[in-house]
């Protein structure tokens, strides 16, 4: 097994530090001297007399993964294949074929399919069965590994084999890659006469410019007093997107955000470069724990200027920004080197990662002023002006998510049901047909009380208070009588859950869209404010 020589580690050692930016004159370089040569002579001693073999490779990985996660979460090691498909995917010459697959009761399924897509036009559905992924069986394939060989040159082409219940015989497929799709506004309409509605699913490409677009087709449309932005599921994107979108409803040269980090020319503060096309229209943003990044500085720059009542949910908290730099045989390494603020000041960031360095100037839970003199808080994600929870997920529905049961349901209502019945909804008796099928499927879960009952029987007998068993018991039995009410007690989210599984099984994205609109409590308390001009002005503080 090659062993790492001195002369080579002094080598390697020289290269490392010279990577290092010159503009990081606080770096101690000693204690990186120091640190390298340890690493290197403890790596090397393992490698090489460790008493079973060792894969030199992943000994090294596990180092570095080991020091990045020390950081925060998104910080990372690329090796060869990973930081060649990240740069495939950077220079655009990457195609998908429309299909999402997730890991669902332990096999691979198609979990959301793209309108317009080729695999929609070849009648690939979501709740399929993978069985094999460009001719790879899925047995044993992580899903990130299954989306990474659906993707690839624009043009060409995947086999992808499915099992749908119903069908006899496996469904075999070859979908030819397209480039991303042309617009990431899943969808725009009017969600009552005078109130426009547009879903921006990412901030990729000409987002902003899709927004605006979409904007000027409803007002081609009609009479619009009033927008909602639905940036809930969003995971962000591109900044540049970010900033152009708030350039839509503030002045001129507005601030919109600002990063701050430790390295020279990190410190960067991000304005609007356009007249706003809608200066005065009312605006909702509708944001949920999902909404992350690109979708947060929107949301943080319209909340402290007052532009825009955030509705819903408080969002994911992610605002650290990460820089790609190439390392030694063809490697890569992301790491962050700086956070976001918002026009306030208050960062973005949920700050529950270890900081080596202490806390931030701006901690969590820190109070900031918007525009407005209303308070806003640091640290915390994005708090919404007006909570609309859809409440907790459960740990019923987790387990029901886990055990891929809503999809199976789903997928035993179509094979049953070739057309869906005008009006379909989710109503007490299909609800109460899948816990039937839930129950016969022992889909199990245990809950937090059922898990400290457990401890507080551990925590009895090591204190020998055999007295207390009866008491035990009859929480037991309390506890099993609330469980046993999960269902009716969580019925609403089961019944929006099952909904659009069903309903995934019939129509496209936008017409799920539609429906679920229909019954969306953060829509619809969305315009009721805008629908109320005291109320509006009452919630952004005027």
């Amino acid at each position: 097994m090659p062993t790492i020589l001195p002369g080579r580690r002094l080598t390697l050692l020289a290269l490392v530090l010279l990577a290092v930016p010159a503009q990081a004159q606080d770096v101690d370089f000693f204690a990186v001297r120091k640190g390298f040569g340890l690493y290197g002579a403890v790596y090397e001693t393992l490698a090489s007399e460790y008493v079973d073999a060792v894969d030199a490779q992943a000994l090294m990985r596990t180092g570095i993964g080991a020091m990045t996660g020390s950081l925060d979460p998104y910080t990372v090691y690329y090796d060869e294949a990973t930081a060649a498909a990240s740069r495939l995917q950077q220079d655009g010459d990457v195609g998908g074929v429309g299909v999402v697959v997730a890991e669902r009761g332990g096999r691979l399924v198609v979990a959301s399919v793209l309108d317009g897509s080729d695999a929609e036009r070849q009648g690939v559905r979501p709740g399929d069965a993978v069985v094999q992924v460009a001719r790879q069986p899925a047995e044993g394939l992580a899903a990130q590994r299954a989306n990474a060989l659906l993707r690839g040159e624009p043009g060409s082409d995947v086999a992808l084999e499915l099992e749908r219940e119903g069908a006899a015989e496996p469904l075999r497929f070859v979908l030819v890659r397209a480039g991303d799709p042309e617009t990431e506004v899943t969808y725009s309409g009017f969600v009552e006469p005078g109130v426009g509605y547009v879903r921006l699913g990412r901030f990729l490409k000409d987002a902003a410019g899709q927004v605006e677009a979409a904007v000027e087709g409803l007002q081609a449309e009609g009479e619009m007093r009033a927008l909602v932005l639905d940036l809930r599921g969003n995971p962000g994107g591109l900044l540049d997107q970010a900033v152009a979108l708030s350039g839509l409803f503030l002045a001129n040269e507005t601030v919109v955000t600002a990063t701050r980090g430790r390295a020279e020319g990190m410190d960067q503060t991000y304005r609007t470069r356009r007249a706003p096309v809608l200066p005065e229209l009312p605006v909702a943003v509708l944001v949920d724990g999902a909404s992350a990044s690109a979708s947060e500085i929107v949301a943080g720059a319209l909340q402290d200027h007052d532009r825009a009542v955030v509705v819903g949910e408080t969002t994911f908290g992610k605002g650290l920004v990460q820089v790609i730099r190439p390392m030694p045989y063809g490697t890569a390494l992301k790491l962050t080197v700086s956070r976001y603020t918002t026009p306030s000041g208050r960062e973005i960031q949920r700050l529950t990662y270890v900081q080596g360095r202490g806390a931030t100037e701006a901690g969590p839970g820190r109070a900031v002023r918007t525009d407005a003199g209303r308070t806003v808080r640091s640290g915390v994600g994005i708090e919404p002006d007006v909570v609309v929870s859809l409440g907790e997920e459960s740990e019923l529905e987790r387990a029901l998510v886990r055990s891929a049961a809503f999809l199976r349901f789903a997928n035993r209502f179509a094979a049953e049901t070739p057309e869906l019945p005008a009006g379909f909804r989710v109503d007490g008796g299909l609800l109460g047909r899948f816990r039937q099928f839930a129950e016969g499927e022992s889909v199990q879960y245990r809950t937090d009380a059922e898990r400290t009952a457990d401890a507080l029987a551990d925590d009895l007998g090591e204190a020998g208070y055999d007295g207390a068993e009866r008491a035990l018991a009859d929480l037991r039995q309390a506890i099993a009588r609330e469980k046993a009410a999960d269902f009716e007690r969580h019925a609403a989210r089961l019944s929006a859950r099952l909904q659009q599984e069903v309903l995934s099984r019939y129509v496209g994205q936008k017409a799920q869209a539609v429906a679920a609109l229909a019954d969306d409590p953060v829509v619809t308390r969305a315009r009721e404010i805008l629908g109320d001009p005291s109320a509006y002005a009452r919630a952004l503080g005027r």
